[in-house]
């Protein structure tokens, strides 16, 4: 059984930076992509970014490419999304999940297990 579970929220000014951790349990975890995805109130969940399985290829939604960077720990089961230059508008819960294969698509229906989300509030 894959569990993941995220840490790393929280309440941050705009322009500041915060970073996201997801902790995965489970065998074979650095077999797969990781993905990031964020959910505002009223809003569906979208993708924000993917990592492949070995971290060697990365992809971003447009609206935050230049600012966030995921990254990943194979030994530690450790997948990681730095956010900086935060905007009002990346407040979302944001949820990492395991891919179904090794390369992160942009869709939720390319992964298959997720974390609980940690909430990420950006004031103005």
């Amino acid at each position: 059984q894959v569990q993941l579970v995220e840490s790393g929220g929280g309440l941050v000014q705009a322009g500041g930076s915060l970073r996201l951790s997801c902790a995965a349990s489970g065998r074979g975890f650095s077999n797969y992509a990781v993905g990031w995805f964020r959910q505002a109130p009223g809003k569906e969940r979208e993708f924000v970014a993917a990592i492949s399985w070995s971290g060697s290829s990365t992809k971003y939604a447009d609206s935050v490419k230049g600012r966030f960077t995921i990254s990943r720990d194979n030994a530690k089961n450790t997948v990681y999304l730095q956010m900086n230059s935060l905007k009002p508008e990346d407040t979302a819960v944001y949820y990492c999940a395991r891919g179904i294969g090794r390369f992160g698509g942009w869709g939720r229906d390319e992964y298959d297990y997720w974390g609980q989300g940690t909430q990420v509030t950006v004031s103005s």
